[in-house]
């Protein structure tokens, strides 16, 4: 069952990089510990990096499930908050090793599904076309992916949840509100 196999590499790396930095982590050393061989790495993985960004948005898509909707999309942020910080040894590792165009690639996939289905929900019915919706919620993802790394920077210390209150209270309505510009053409 590949699923197994990817999860046992997961755990194994998070491990390790309680103990060691990622770039000093190797193939040999997760394959070894899990018992399998390189191949069977190879087969799920392109490199260490790849089963980083796997287990990233593994971690966000299970933090995520069924919170993708406008009443639930708070929630939705909060649980990402939380399933970094749950992760930040693992975090901040990843953080100080690998260049922080992944870790925005990461961020960009774990909350581009949750914005995107917030936007879909409001946009039903109003034919807005389809690249404006993929414009406004890229806008608010980068604006999430944003904030998410100046906390991840400051080492995760202030508290997610009055951060996301905040997202909340400059957000609200604006999604609704850029369909409903982009809808009746207003581009001033």
């Amino acid at each position: 069952m590949p699923n197994t196999t990817k999860q046992a590499l997961e755990a194994s790396l998070k491990n390790m990089m309680l103990k060691k930095p990622l770039d000093k982590i190797t193939i040999h050393d997760l394959t070894s510990d899990c018992g399998i061989s390189r191949m069977a790495f190879y087969y799920h993985f392109k490199d260490i990096y790849d089963l980083v960004e796997w287990a990233c948005v593994e971690d966000a898509r299970r933090a995520l499930q069924g919170k993708k909707t406008y009443d639930t999309w708070l929630e939705g942020m909060v649980q990402i908050f939380e399933a970094v910080l749950e992760n930040k040894p693992f975090i901040l590792n990843a953080y100080r090793c690998i260049s922080r165009d992944q870790i925005e690639r990461f961020l960009f996939q774990i909350t581009y599904d949750l914005i995107r289905g917030v936007v879909e929900e409001k946009a039903a019915g109003t034919g807005i076309a389809e690249e404006d919706k993929t414009f406004i919620a890229d806008f608010y993802k980068y604006s999430f992916v944003g904030i998410m790394l100046d906390w991840i920077r400051r080492g995760m210390k202030d508290d997610y949840r009055k951060i996301a209150e905040k997202m909340n209270l400059t957000l609200h309505g604006n999604i609704a509100n850029s369909i409903r510009n982009f809808t009746n053409g207003i581009r001033e």
